[in-house]
């Protein structure tokens, strides 16, 4: 493999750090003792982490502890509601979100065994697929394949199957870019390959996801296209402008198009002095169950707020009932472990053995940190209510699939990452 040239900008000093591979007849050719001896201490301690099995364990720790809380949480946010909605059962929301986790945690482990170079082969295929899946929405709106959740339609209805297919172009999106820039390194610092080409490969997704008037799912893929240009190598000034213009179509579209989006902001500027007609009554039961959790909590299951106060708290705002329950200081804990897998995958992803491993890792990490954020801000009313889960631990058993799909690749990744195999 070609040594990156200086040529290449910003996108050789992002890049020049990922191990390459070399033959080892040449090893002592290309490397200096003392490199090939750190090189070696790095995979020593790799290998000690991941207990032998080239499975980063780290990770793989960080994945099921968060897991493992969102499950618990979930079974205490969701059991009232779910005794009230669904007929005396208190178990519902609970009984299948924990078959979806074994499913997925199953499903997890088996993608990290394949090889996600296979990813790389079907990158275009895999995004065309997810393209025609955003289509089916808007094509069926309304019908009981792609049934109304209010103004929105995000949904698609397959038999047992009812999913999001906004999850799946996310992943689609992260993979073509990987796919793209990992084929165009060299050339990323141009106009047409560091600009043109990411304006179709973001904009389709983005633009079928927003007439699905799914704002938050529109940030996410606007924000991942974003960050994979720049650590591809896109030039800073071509960067700039393209957010700066990317940010003005975006606020046009949501002030022009009114309805419900600019409630929600008028309903953001004033939670508890909402404009009329502006229904505030989710994020102020929000804040009511943050400020009564204080310090340390009311203690876990003692939640006042998940009695019929907070609309569905076991979805997008289960953060809230975790911040009464279990206090600033459990919250502080959850957001540190969010923090510790952020940094992990990135660190697993930074050690890839290619290209394409490095980019698609780190986008999947990113998915998963502007995802943690954006729920925050939005349950703490940091941001205007837009409607988005916190990973591992909202309601949703398609969406836990994808999420533990995705992090299969992130594990399988490490496993050749800076790992020599015998």
């Amino acid at each position: 493999m070609a040594a990156i040239g200086k040529s290449e900008g910003r996108a050789a000093r992002g890049l020049r750090r990922l191990p390459q591979y070399v033959p080892p007849e040449d090893e002592r050719n290309r490397r200096s003792y003392s490199k090939e001896e750190r090189r070696q201490r790095r995979a020593k301690k790799f290998k000690l982490l991941s207990l032998g099995t080239g499975l980063d364990m780290p990770l793989f720790i960080f994945i099921m502890v968060l897991l493992a809380i969102g499950l618990v949480m979930l079974f205490s946010a969701s059991y009232a509601y779910s005794y009230y909605t669904e007929g005396g059962n208190s178990y519902y929301y609970i009984q299948r979100q924990g078959i979806f986790a074994i499913v997925g945690v199953i499903a997890m482990l088996l993608i990290s065994t394949f090889d996600y170079h296979r990813f790389h082969r079907i990158a275009p295929l895999l995004y065309v697929v997810a393209m025609v899946l955003l289509v089916m929405v808007l094509a069926f709106k309304g019908t009981s394949i792609a049934p109304m959740e209010g103004d929105a339609n995000r949904w698609l209805q397959l038999g047992p199957i009812n999913f999001q297919p906004s999850e799946v172009a996310k992943f689609a999106l992260i993979t073509l870019c990987a796919h793209y820039i990992s084929q165009y390194i060299d050339k990323m610092g141009t106009f047409r390959y560091g600009v043109a080409h990411f304006a179709w490969m973001i904009g389709i997704p983005a633009a079928l996801i927003y007439a699905e008037n799914h704002l938050s799912a529109t940030i996410i893929v606007l924000g991942l296209g974003a960050i994979l240009m720049f650590l591809g190598g896109t030039k800073l000034r071509y960067f700039g402008a393209v957010g700066i213009l990317a940010a003005v179509a975006l606020i046009f579209l949501v002030t022009s198009k009114g309805g419900y989006q600019m409630d929600r902001i008028n309903g953001w500027w004033h939670p508890f002095n909402p404009p009329p007609g502006v229904d505030t009554w989710q994020t102020r039961q929000s804040l009511y169950a943050i400020g009564s959790g204080g310090l340390l909590g009311v203690g876990l299951g003692q939640s006042r707020q998940k009695y019929l106060y907070l609309p569905e708290p076991q979805n997008d705002f289960i953060f809230a009932i975790v911040c009464e329950e279990l206090g600033m200081v459990g919250a502080l804990v959850i957001i540190i472990l969010f923090s510790l897998l952020i940094w992990r995958g990135m660190y697993v992803s930074l050690h890839a053995k290619d290209k394409f491993g490095m980019l698609l890792g780190l986008g999947i990490t990113f998915q998963i940190g502007i995802q943690a954020v954006l729920n925050i801000c939005v349950v703490t009313n940091t941001l205007p209510n837009t409607g988005i889960s916190l990973p591992f631990f909202s309601y949703g058993g398609t969406a836990l699939l994808m999420l533990l799909g995705e992090m299969g690749v992130l594990l399988n990744i490490s496993r050749s990452a800076t790992v020599e195999k015998t």
